[in-house]
């Protein structure tokens, strides 16, 4: 069993020596989002430990503005918003450094009545998945690399301007650029030091193409621990910035230059701790390699809600750009979906669908679900792509819209039969809701086309 990064008999002791005096206990939303409490320590110590807390279901059930909305089963106005059950992961409690005197760990959602998990919450649609890949023998692993713009403006100064004309933290593209990211390695460094501290294991920072952007990678590991390090992360360096009076934005497409892209490194590990995915076969991969790669492009297309679950995931997928439009896979080829990587036991498969606004537990039990859908059908592997695959005419390509996506998932067999019609219908509400928002809305390019011109 893994070691949390801190123990609840340390939590005691740093409480009892005043270190620490007060515990976040969060759980994660449908956007991926932290969303939770902070206790008093010794009330967390005395009451949450053994008890656990509460939280509104309709955390579950509200769009990214927190509106209550229309659809859900689980929570509404009919139904008269009650709780969830809170019941705390203590194998993932940790300090939290940039937030002195705090630790925090992440909740699990049970039904009050005890019913049961709630199964459309995004840690159990993984852990589900993740059952369902044991039943084979086969465990997966998995590793986030996101992506951020990086703005000399307050979060608040940000909102003020409309979130225009605000100042990238670098003035030219600084992708690799050693010069060019020491100008904001302060802040880089802070992150990453105390992410370290708080259990995560940082391997990198770079800088990226669009101005500002940079990228901090962490180690791959276990699935639910991959996905629990990138939700952290992603809160912690938010945070992070705003207290260095910058912002940072995880928005798929934040303007007309690249996008932020969050590639999700995956492989799949047999009962022995061997690589399941290593063999003889074509780009040495084994049968169920082979397998799991057929999987993922076949059902690419109908699960593409979990890997780019906005109106502005879609602005990202541009030609000749390095995100993604083309379902190939190939062989350190940057232009597939799918580009094969690593060596020996390291092999695994990137996925470069996602964008940086995507909830990981979603994604990855995407990822699972689509490795299962071709080991259990025995798909067969098409050719690699040796060539550039946004040419390929031949190819599939990820859908245009959050419209075309929501009527793929619909009507996707694989997806009910992996989610179930709960998590299916939960899921399809949250982007009808999102939909209905933006075709609501009167946009800055409509009034700058119209209000004078038409």
């Amino acid at each position: 069993m893994r070691k949390p990064p801190l123990t609840l008999e340390q939590l005691r002791v740093a409480v009892a020596e005043g270190e620490i005096d007060t515990v976040v206990l969060a759980l994660v939303d449908m956007q991926g989002r932290l969303q939770g409490k902070r206790f008093h320590a010794p009330y967390f110590l005395d009451q949450v430990v053994a008890h656990g807390s509460e939280g509104c279901n309709y955390l579950l059930a509200v769009d990214v503005d927190m509106n209550t909305v229309d659809g859900y089963a689980m929570s509404s106005w009919e139904r008269g918003y009650g709780d969830f059950a809170m019941k705390p992961d203590f194998g993932t409690l940790r300090r939290v450094p940039w937030q002195p005197g705090t630790a925090l760990l992440l909740a699990d959602l049970e039904w009050l009545d005890g019913a049961g998990p709630v199964i459309a919450s995004p840690r159990q649609i993984l852990r589900r998945q993740l059952d369902r890949l044991a039943a084979h023998g086969l465990t997966a692993y998995a590793g986030t690399e996101l992506e951020f713009v990086l703005f000399r403006d307050s979060y608040e100064q940000a909102w003020r301007r409309g979130y225009r004309e605000l100042t990238p933290a670098n003035q030219y593209n600084v992708d690799y650029s050693l010069l060019g990211t020491a100008r904001v390695e302060p802040l880089l460094r802070r992150i990453r030091t105390e992410m370290a501290a708080a259990g995560l294991v940082p391997e990198s920072a770079k800088g990226e193409c669009n101005l500002g952007q940079h990228e901090i990678a962490f180690r791959y590991d276990e699935a639910v621990a991959c996905a629990d390090h990138h939700v952290i992360y992603k809160n912690g360096a938010k945070e992070i910035a705003a207290q260095e009076g910058m912002s940072i934005t995880f928005m798929a497409k934040p303007n007309e230059r690249e996008g932020n892209s969050c590639h999700i490194h995956f492989s799949l590990r047999d009962a022995s701790g061997g690589s399941a995915m290593l063999g003889d076969g074509p780009a040495h991969l084994s049968p169920t390699g082979q397998r799991v790669l057929a999987g993922l492009l076949a059902t690419m297309r109908e699960m593409s809600l979990f890997f780019a679950p906005n109106i502005n995931s879609y602005k990202r997928y541009q030609p000749g750009s390095f995100a993604p439009t083309a379902l190939r896979w190939g062989t350190d080829n940057r232009t597939c979906a799918l580009r094969l990587v690593g060596h020996g036991q390291g092999m695994r498969v990137e996925n470069r669908v996602p964008g940086a606004d995507v909830n990981p537990y979603l994604a990855i039990a995407a990822l699972v679900a689509g490795a299962l859908h071709g080991i259990e059908n025995e798909l067969e592997l098409g050719e690699e792509c040796t060539g550039n695959a946004y040419d390929d005419p031949g190819a599939e390509r990820v859908p245009g819209t959050l419209r075309d996506a929501l009527t793929l998932w619909e009507d996707s067999t694989a997806a009910r039969d992996a989610f179930g019609e709960e998590v299916a219908a939960h899921y399809a509400n949250m982007a009808r809701v999102e939909l209905a928002a933006f075709d609501a809305a009167v946009t800055d390019w409509e009034l700058t086309r119209g209000f004078e011109r038409l």
